[in-house]
């Protein structure tokens, strides 16, 4: 997946993966995550997300990390926010009241980028990444957020059937990545009403990843 798929498909507006509402697992498992209102939750390869504004709207801090600046300029104009803009080398970033967004390569992004996070909801960010990147995407977002706790949710469905994006990760591939690093609980399956991309039969789970106390 280059960089320049990505920006393509913004430019031409072809992106299927985006929800028009807030995803439901989000909702209602967010919560399980026990922060304290204020806390500032990472939200890697973000998009344009609804969820932002859910998470805005319950009180949180949100940081994004995302490719296409089209798709950060869409977020700040849907949510009703001027943004201050701050170029960072390669990378921009789009801050207003509690939401702060860098648009550029999140492998380039850094700890001092970054600044500290209280968890991370990924939706997005592991599925739509192909297999030889999401071990190294794994293993910078624990480094660069400390090994923050995370609300994960992956898509399942078999992929010989169809390419990816997004890409199947299943159970399997999730120990992969964060057993070492996580407690691992899968709070709930369900079936992706009809079908993923309306063709495929797909499940949509969602994980709690809980830091090791040691």
């Amino acid at each position: 997946m280059e960089a320049d798929f990505w920006h393509q498909k913004w430019e031409r507006g072809d992106i299927g993966f985006h929800e028009s509402a807030v995803n439901a697992l989000l909702i209602k498992h967010f919560e399980k995550l026990n922060l304290a209102k204020g806390s500032r939750i990472f939200l890697p390869l973000c998009g344009k997300t609804r969820d932002i504004a859910w998470l805005l709207a319950c009180g949180y801090s949100v940081v994004g990390a995302e490719l296409s600046e089209r798709a950060v300029k869409d977020l700040f104009e849907e949510l009703g926010l001027q943004p201050e803009i701050e170029k960072l080398g390669a990378s921009v970033r789009y801050r207003a009241k509690d939401i702060d967004v860098i648009a550029g390569d999140i492998f380039a992004l850094s700890v001092e980028i970054l600044g500290p996070v209280n968890a991370i909801y990924d939706r997005a960010a592991l599925v739509a990444l192909p297999a030889p990147l999401r071990g190294q995407y794994a293993a910078h977002l624990i480094n660069i957020s400390a090994a923050a706790p995370q609300l994960l949710i992956c898509i399942e469905y078999e992929q010989r059937q169809m390419d990816g994006p997004p890409f199947s990760v299943n159970a399997a591939e999730v120990e992969q990545h964060y057993g070492a690093t996580y407690r691992l609980k899968s709070v709930e399956s369900k079936p992706i009403v009809g079908g993923l991309k309306g063709r495929l039969a797909a499940t949509e789970n969602a994980w709690l990843l809980e830091k090791f106390h040691r």
